[in-house]
């Protein structure tokens, strides 16, 4: 089991989680220290529940850590100090050589159904591209595990947002199957069976339609629930990502920096802003492929197309989920460590870890584009 350090790097974030980290250290505190709202625990294990789930890009050292060739894994940090995370912790990864032993180990486990059923949430967590709460809630639920809510709170007007986007994303759907006196109440419907944890029956006219195997349609329709989230967090979030990389460009270490630590971080910034770049271009032409096709079913009545396309849409919503994760983190980490309007003040080693950090999860990307 290897001593982990990276998480230092997450120090910074404080309670804070995003797309590629699930802090539960933070979650796990804040409603222990409530004595009127007890939060039921998502894992038998209470090393798990104090610990940080992220997604990790695999380095060249760790890809032998698996059997199978993988880029992006699952990894799981246990702190040695729950309270100061810059002593570092223990890790291992979702999956690799002798994760049951390692498991067993970390999460000190005396009954093996217990550490059956933690094992199999984290190959859950494992299976989504990111740790953003709505799909991680979702695909939870959808393999009938139910944890406490608040592990992936979304406020009330996010929900209503997200509800207002998806009416108008599905509206000329319904529109066209039921006619425009009913356009109303049908999006409705089709709106809440979409957003569910369940495809039933109000989906049915649906996959028949498609002629779509019912295994089939219910793996297509949770990554179709996933492109309309991502396409509404491309629009909520853009601002604050273009607010990211303005700040990221123009940060200057606090204190004395060496010239080695200038070069790095310069190297470093076109490093990100690069590959952000070419990670939004490629979000964007995958938004355009899943366009493509539902315009396929809404303006040429041709269900083949969008069949096709759900068809091999898991797939396509792993690597959008990847790349969303990559620059979602970008933006969730640097604003909620240099808010609007505070001061920009950090010192270079921090700088140096965070930069570390956001330049690892867009490297992969940086190699396609060249």
């Amino acid at each position: 089991m290897a001593v982990d350090r990276t998480v230092r790097s997450l120090n910074s974030l404080g309670g804070a989680s995003s797309n590629r980290v699930f802090n539960l250290i933070a979650i796990t505190q804040a409603y222990e220290e409530d004595e009127n709202s007890e939060l039921a625990p998502l894992f038998m294990s209470r090393n798990l529940n104090h610990s940080i789930i992220l997604k990790h890009r695999l380095r060249a050292d760790e890809v032998d850590c698996f059997d199978t060739r993988r880029a992006l894994v699952t990894k799981i940090i246990i702190p040695f100090e729950r309270n100061d995370l810059k002593f570092g912790g223990r890790s291992i990864f979702v999956g690799q050589k002798g994760f049951e032993e390692l498991l067993k180990e970390v999460g000190n486990y005396r009954d093996k159904t217990e550490l059956r059923r933690d094992m199999n949430i984290l190959k859950l967590l494992d299976a989504v591209p990111s740790l953003d709460p709505f799909l991680l809630r979702e695909h939870l639920r959808v393999n009938d595990i139910h944890p406490d809510s608040r592990y992936f709170a979304i406020s009330e007007s996010d929900q209503q947002r997200m509800h207002d986007y998806a009416a108008q994303e599905v509206s000329r759907l319904t529109a066209m199957a039921s006619g425009k006196g009913t356009m109303s109440a049908a999006t409705s419907r089709m709106v809440a069976a979409l957003l569910s944890s369940e495809v039933n029956e109000k989906l049915e006219p649906l996959r028949q339609t498609l002629g779509m195997a019912p295994s089939d349609f219910s793996e297509g329709v949770f990554s179709w629930r996933g492109f309309i989230y991502y396409k509404w967090c491309l629009d909520e979030y853009w601002p604050n990502l273009m607010r990211a990389l303005r700040g990221i460009k123009a940060i200057v270490p606090a204190g004395m920096v060496s010239r080695d630590e200038k070069i790095f971080l310069e190297e470093s910034k076109n490093t990100i802003l690069r590959g952000a770049k070419a990670n939004s271009m490629d979000i964007r032409r995958i938004i355009a492929e899943y366009d493509n096709a539902y315009s396929g079913l809404l303006d040429h009545q041709d269900p083949g197309k969008f069949r096709d396309f759900l068809m091999s849409a898991p797939k396509l919503f792993l690597e959008l989920g990847d790349k969303m994760g990559a620059i979602s983190h970008i933006t969730s980490f640097w604003n909620y460590r240099f808010p609007a309007g505070a001061p920009r003040a950090a010192e270079a080693g921090e700088l140096i870890a965070i930069f570390q950090d956001f330049s690892r999860g867009l490297a992969a990307e940086l190699e396609q584009a060249a």
